[in-house]
């Protein structure tokens, strides 16, 4: 007959690994217990592991529209801002314009220039507004500030000098004073207004005053939703301001005669009306394109909570049986330690003393 034998050795081997075997478990049910989701979703799904994976990918992509969205919502609530103020800047233009009535008193008529350059300074230095290294007015062309200044070296004083210039030289006219009412009135409309007129052939905008495009941008909102995320500076609005400040700045002070003087200034004052209005539908527009964010981030919202509610369905552990699973393997655990060391203080050195 023969015996066997098992040493201590190998029985803490095996104790070793269950040790090992225990800690790894332990480790993937203390991660349930703490995310309340299955640690490894491969083994704990098995097939439905790819429906998990599309989940998480839909839910990262409707965040990542929400976030997008945010930025959006940024560019609209600073061109509603900068918006505001060059509305501000025209009314008080016009209030000026208004507040003159066609006086001929010199030093109303150069302080009243001097807050129409000021207030078109203003203007020019709202539409060119930038929010996250984009200008707001710019259309597409979002690197360019969309609006050059209105002064004695730019390019659009130099095309009014030019302008009327040759008007009175092919008229005949050899000073402002001689100006008439019906010829003021066919220089701005027949001269100076097509240079602000977009569409037409005389339109000096784009080379004098404005590097904007003329396409808007436009954003993805929602999965299957754009819109318009900005203005720019070629919109009527811009324009008609612009001219009729020129022609304060420009004509108001002259040396013209008193009728002249009150067709300019009743001129320019309908000018200021129609670039108010055109400001304010460009706010009007925004304002629907603001409400459209925030109904698509509504919508988005409760789309992201389907998802969550679906994942959360596919992957919750119980809680209760994974705290039960960590405390048995700790008990487990300790129970194999304490046995590792018994086993380690078996030796026949202690046995014979």
């Amino acid at each position: 007959m023969r015996i066997s034998f098992t040493s201590n050795l190998a029985m803490q081997n095996s104790m070793r690994q269950t040790v090992s075997s225990s800690q790894a478990q332990l480790q993937q049910a203390q991660t349930e217990v703490s995310t309340g989701t299955y640690a490894d979703q491969g083994i704990a799904l098995g097939y439905q592991s790819g429906r998990s994976v599309n989940l998480t990918t839909e839910k990262s992509r409707l965040n990542s529209i929400v976030d997008s969205n945010s930025i959006v919502s940024q560019r609209l609530s600073a061109s509603q801002s900068a918006l505001t103020n060059m509305s501000n800047n025209i009314q008080t233009s016009l209030n000026s314009m208004i507040a003159l009535s066609g006086s001929d008193d010199k030093t109303l008529l150069n302080t009243t220039t001097q807050s129409l350059q000021s207030q078109l300074d203003a203007f020019i230095a709202s539409g060119n507004t930038s929010a996250n290294g984009e200008f707001l007015f710019a259309g597409i062309n979002t690197a360019n500030e969309p609006l050059k200044t209105y002064d004695a070296d730019s390019a659009a004083k130099a095309s009014f000098n030019t302008a009327l210039t040759n008007y009175m030289s092919a008229n005949g006219i050899g000073s402002m004073s001689n100006f008439t009412v019906a010829q003021m009135q066919d220089f701005v409309e027949n001269t100076l207004t097509p240079m602000y007129t977009a569409g037409n052939p005389a339109d000096t905008w784009e080379t004098d005053w404005s590097t904007a495009s003329d396409t808007n941008m436009t954003s993805r909102v929602n999965t299957a939703e754009t819109v318009q995320s900005s203005t720019n500076a070629n919109n009527d609005g811009f324009r008609k301001f612009a001219l009729a400040s020129v022609m304060g700045v420009e004509l108001l002070g002259s040396d013209v005669n008193s009728d002249v003087r009150q067709y300019i200034s009743k001129t320019a004052i309908s000018y200021m009306g129609e670039a108010v209005a055109g400001v304010d539908g460009e706010r009007s527009a925004l304002g629907l394109s603001e409400a459209r964010v925030k109904t698509a981030n509504d919508t988005i919202t409760a789309q992201v909570g389907i998802v969550e509610t679906a994942f959360n369905n596919l992957n919750e552990v119980d809680a209760y049986e994974a705290s039960t699973k960590v405390n048995n393997l700790l008990a487990q655990m300790e129970a194999s330690y304490q046995l590792t060391s018994r086993l380690q203080k078996l030796s026949l050195a202690n046995y014979l003393s």
